[in-house]
């Protein structure tokens, strides 16, 4: 394994370049709880192979050698409150949607911060908060981010990546600096004295971008299949969706699941 601390033209940020790592998560969390506040806000982790990527529910992220963009950046966000962590997701996920729509005009968040292409998974998100009373003290995002990569093989339903989409091959790089910038903007916006009213600009913008925010659609609760539109994503991440019927039912995060 080989590692690099730098801070570039390219990067504003310190950076940790890896070859191959269990998890970039895993590799931060480690870093950061034996540094401690050495390991300054905004620094990031990448890996050209990760052997045991972590995805939401458990899972594994399946990303091909030197193809895709893997990576994990530490904040410290002691001034937001617990309640509102749920805005750390939309800010990320609107930056990486926001670069990637560069290529394509069909990229959407699919709650809570799953990026897709129609009806296709190009990234996934995983965000660990650790609270300090009623705050948050540190967060570490993680991103796996299908770049170059051609063929899947894992049995993840519908992968596809940014070249598959635009035909040509992209710099992994490039595109993470930009994604850091955007998530900076939006984070620096965040510590204004108006933060209610950014955040619900916020809330308005990842509302413009959700997965199906139009029509109904099929989705599967506790007590299973339905078809329901979608109502709103309330401040704290929850999920209300519309029946049918006109009921209005509201969801927590692993409660209910889009039928792809």
């Amino acid at each position: 394994m080989y590692s690099m601390k730098s801070q570039t033209e390219t990067y504003h940020f310190p950076l940790i370049a890896l070859e191959e790592t269990d998890s970039t998560n895993r590799y931060l969390t480690t870093l950061c709880d034996t540094e401690g506040e050495q390991t300054a806000e905004f620094t990031t982790v990448t890996a050209r192979y990760q052997t045991a990527g972590k995805g939401q529910r458990g899972n594994s992220w399946e990303a091909e050698r030197n193809k895709n963009l893997l990576f994990s950046v530490v904040l410290y966000p002691t001034f937001l409150p617990a309640r509102n962590q749920f805005v750390l997701s939309q800010i990320l996920s609107l930056a990486i949607k926001e670069e990637l729509s560069q290529w394509s005009d069909e990229i959407t968040i699919k709650w809570p911060n799953d990026i897709y292409w129609r009806e296709r998974k190009i990234c996934g998100i995983l965000i660990e908060n650790d609270l300090a009373g009623h705050h948050i003290g540190r967060c570490i995002c993680g991103v796996g981010l299908n770049i170059n990569q051609e063929h899947f093989v894992s049995d993840a339903p519908n992968p596809v990546s940014l070249k598959q989409i635009t035909g040509k091959e992209h710099q992994p790089e490039e595109i993470l600096s930009h994604i850091l910038q955007r998530l900076s903007t939006y984070y620096e916006g965040l510590k204004l004295a108006d933060r209610a009213s950014y955040s619900a600009e916020i809330s308005a913008r990842y509302a413009r971008s959700l997965f199906r925010r139009r029509g109904y659609h099929a989705y599967q609760d506790a007590q299973g299949l339905f078809q329901a539109r979608l109502l709103r994503v309330e401040g704290d991440g929850r999920f209300v969706l519309e029946d049918e019927q006109g009921q209005e039912c509201s969801y927590l995060f692993k409660e209910v699941q889009y039928v792809i």
